[in-house]
């Protein structure tokens, strides 16, 4: 890691300083970075997408000088042990990191962080089931790890029997380059960031699944096999990709096809495809100035009663006011 980034995240912040006199929390993130319904059902704050409006990967410094409650999120958590140590309690079980051990949180773990001190870093590196590249999972298939077996049970839409994951330090030597690299390409925010943090993300999944050798109960099967191919098509070619068209590809009856898929992922093929084409619509609408009527032609829908409908359903606003 850089020194110029170590140092800054050794300073103390304003909220660190608030901290420091009481050993309360001062908390900074905002509250429409909360989710109302979730938290009332879950008795606890459940934290949403806020922090990816801008960027696919948010990476921030934990503060320091007071415990944080327990709370749970709409993505995956990395908390990367910088310096120092902490205690943490994930889904009722007692977590101790030292330095350079990384705990990879599931979507809706429920977790809370003990005293930091002024030695102590903890780096969160938030990301989504989404941002899991399929072409990279596909490939690690054979490896048959524990963690592969998580972020394919997420990605089919499903939560299995393994909520977090602690990786030692002993074990991930290779993968604490790869996590200083993210952390200087988020800070220094060089022209590219965001593509670099994100080929290094892909790089961190698969050193993780290397290094992770314990092995899972059961090989993953023929329809998830089958669905997560179905899901990279999708994820590459949401434009004009189809059941029909798959059921060629892959030799079954289109019913078929959408049996298994809905099985799988616990959600159907339609619902999933235009979930894809909602997510570069509005990728499209926020870093472009394309057209509404072009941005429909790019992601696939002609329809624009339905583009509406459905963007208003994902985002709670009209594509246009997003300019």
């Amino acid at each position: 890691m850089l020194d110029a980034i170590l140092n800054k995240l050794m300073k103390t912040t304003p909220v660190e300083k608030e901290q420091l006199k009481s050993f309360e929390v001062h908390d900074d993130i905002p509250i429409d970075a909360f989710d109302p319904a979730l938290s009332e059902k879950d008795h606890a704050p459940v934290l949403n997408d806020h922090f990816f409006r801008n960027k696919r990967i948010y990476v921030s410094k934990h503060n320091r000088y007071a415990p944080y409650p327990e709370h749970s999120h709409t993505f995956f958590e990395i908390n990367y042990m910088l310096r120092g140590s902490c205690d943490e309690v994930v889904d009722g079980e007692k977590v101790h990191l030292d330095t350079g051990d990384i705990l990879l949180m599931d979507i809706g773990s429920r977790h809370s962080i003990g005293y930091l001190g002024t030695n102590d870093l903890l780096i969160n590196i938030l990301f989504r089931d989404r941002d899991i590249n399929l072409e990279l999972l596909n490939g690690l298939r054979s490896s048959q790890s524990v963690f592969y077996e998580f972020l394919l049970d997420r990605k089919l839409g499903g939560r299995g029997d393994i909520h977090h994951l602690l990786f030692s330090h002993a074990q991930v030597d290779e993968v604490q380059d790869t996590l200083d690299r993210i952390i200087d390409e988020y800070y220094l925010q060089r022209q590219f960031a965001d593509t670099m943090i994100s080929g290094y993300m892909s790089i961190l999944i698969a050193q993780l699944v290397r290094n992770y050798h314990v092995k899972v109960k059961k090989p993953a099967s023929k329809s998830q096999q089958l669905v997560l191919e179905i899901l990279q098509d999708i994820d590459s070619d949401f434009q004009t990709v189809s059941l029909e068209k798959l059921a060629v590809k892959y030799k079954y009856n289109r019913n078929y096809l959408s049996n298994v898929f809905k099985r799988e992922t616990g959600t159907t093929f339609s619902e999933t495809l235009n979930k894809q084409r909602m997510l570069n619509a509005h990728i499209l609408l926020t870093s472009t100035a394309l057209p509404v009527s072009e941005v429909m032609k790019r992601v696939g829908i002609r329809n624009k009663a339905f583009f509406y409908r459905k963007y208003m359903g994902y985002y709670q606003k009209t594509p246009g006011s997003n300019r």
